[in-house]
């Protein structure tokens, strides 16, 4: 436990300075996470990103990643990001021919969902600051007080296992209590921040994105036990890896973007 709150104060001084200056320092920081992710991924595949599909992989990805600030540099090249996409994806699969299978079909797919899994959820990490702090820092306060309730609340009443198979420690009492703790937590910051329009909007949001934020948790619970790793990585002692902090940002944000069009 010292140990992870050790890491976490570390990492939160070197975090959120990023956050709060944003611009291109924040951009070249996102870049950096991301990256770090597609490494920890594509390691669970034993496939290295130094590879041929790796690099295909990285490329793509900071492609995904260019925010739309930047995005005259794609127009520059006549080119569009699902271009650039579509010809990374004949490139890998021209690939499993040259290797006569080394590389499959299977290896392909994995990389395509990676890359994409990654690309969108640290695009709009770029685009939500992009928007102002007020909503990036609704979107981490989110996540982090999901957790802390859900932990907290499990821990004290968790009777019913929620998904025994993938997140053995989880609680339906702990998820419950999880959304309920983000509620409160958005109604607090919508009196100081005024984010969003009104309490019902926030309130529906924020049920919506804890749930989901608490599925992106199990989604890379799931994939680690296919894969049967522990950790996504161990660059973050007594936490794990970028993926294992990063899990529910990653279907939060693009989430939230698409609700703040809806509302």
């Amino acid at each position: 436990m010292k140990q992870r709150i050790l890491t976490a104060i570390l990492a939160a001084a070197v975090f959120l300075p990023f956050v709060i200056y944003g611009n291109l320092p924040f951009t070249i920081f996102v870049y950096l996470l991301a990256s770090i992710g597609l490494y920890e991924l594509l390691r669970m595949k034993k496939i290295s990103l130094v590879s041929f599909p790796g690099l295909i992989s990285l490329l793509i990805l900071w492609v995904l990643l260019i925010p739309n600030s930047y995005i005259t540099i794609l127009n520059d090249i006549n080119f569009s990001k699902a271009e650039l996409a579509l010809l990374a994806l004949l490139f890998l699969l021209t690939y499993t021919v040259i290797t006569k299978n080394k590389f499959t079909f299977d290896d392909v797919g994995f990389v395509v969902i990676s890359v994409f899994y990654l690309g969108i959820g640290f695009y709009f990490f770029i685009e939500t600051r992009h928007s102002g702090l007020a909503e990036v820092f609704y979107a981490l306060f989110l996540i982090w007080v999901t957790d802390s309730g859900a932990y907290f609340v499990g821990r004290a009443m968790g009777k019913n296992k929620l998904w025994p198979e993938i997140s053995p420690n989880k609680t339906v009492e702990g998820a419950v209590g999880g959304v309920l703790f983000a509620v409160i937590f958005a109604w607090v910051y919508h009196m100081f921040t005024g984010v969003l329009d009104s309490f019902l909007i926030i309130t529906v949001m924020t049920i919506f994105l804890s749930v989901f934020g608490q599925i992106g948790d199990l989604v890379e619970s799931a994939f680690k036990r296919h894969y049967q790793v522990k950790d996504s990585g161990s660059i973050l002692p007594g936490h794990g890896g970028i993926l294992d902090r990063f899990d529910s940002l990653l279907f939060v944000l693009p989430l939230l973007h698409f609700l703040n069009i809806l509302f």
